[in-house]
């Protein structure tokens, strides 16, 4: 019975944003939908950070390998949570300057806004960083020419590095004006423009047919997967 109610809400709430934009009647609709969705997230979040707790406690009670970043994890997850929610630092906003909790969170000068300022973004830029080294090896591998379609890749890339560079325009600027096209810097903006956009634009709609097609097995209640367990 409960998994038939799922279904059922599923359908409704599907069934609801997909009309809306077309049935004036059914904007209201949709923002009650989108209301209770917003609403279920947040108890999503809730029990994601539950989870966390129960998965990183067990790891560090266990003291298998990586236990220390278990403790890091949770230490860092009680800290963030105890600054955000009691609005360490935060000044009262100036229209209600008797509040001591008026202004918000994430305001400069306040616990939050430096966690994030002085512990997030460099975290984050250490990662891209890093994930920098793994993109060159990867692209060093796929660009070795062992087939035509690798060939083109290779060349692709190399006319892509060179024409933004000032070598590209150095090794090809001899080139006359009516073979201008050419130039490898002006080859490497018609590739972007032309057939990078090309096949940007045939990913967008592969992905938008593959969410349509998603969402109406949903909705019908041919996958069943979001409700857990063999249904």
């Amino acid at each position: 019975m409960s998994r038939s109610v799922a279904l059922l809400i599923c359908l409704i709430g599907g069934l609801t944003m997909l009309v809306s934009p077309f049935l004036p009647m059914a904007t209201g609709w949709a923002n009650d939908v989108t209301d209770w969705f917003n609403i279920l997230a947040a108890m999503a979040f809730v029990l994601g950070g539950g989870s966390l707790l129960k998965v990183q406690l067990m790891r560090l009670s266990a003291r298998g390998p990586g236990w220390g970043y278990s403790a890091v994890t949770l230490l860092a997850f009680v800290v963030t949570l105890w600054v955000g929610l009691g609005k360490v630092g935060v000044v009262a906003d100036p229209s209600a300057p008797m509040v001591p909790w008026s202004g918000k969170p994430d305001d400069e000068g306040s616990a939050f806004w430096w966690i994030y300022l002085y512990v997030m973004t460099p975290i984050t830029s250490t990662l891209f960083a890093v994930l920098a080294f793994y993109v060159a090896s990867a692209a060093f591998r796929a660009f070795r020419a062992k087939n035509l379609e690798a060939t083109l890749l290779l060349a692709t890339a190399f006319v892509i590095l060179l024409g933004r560079t000032f070598a590209g325009v150095v090794l090809t600027g001899w080139l006359p004006d009516w073979a201008s096209g050419l130039r490898l810097e002006n080859l490497a903006v018609t590739i972007m423009d032309v057939f990078n956009t090309a096949g940007n634009r045939a990913i967008i709609i592969g992905i938008a047919l593959g969410v349509a097609s998603t969402g109406i097995r949903l909705m019908l209640g041919l996958d069943r997967s979001y409700l857990g367990g063999d249904a």
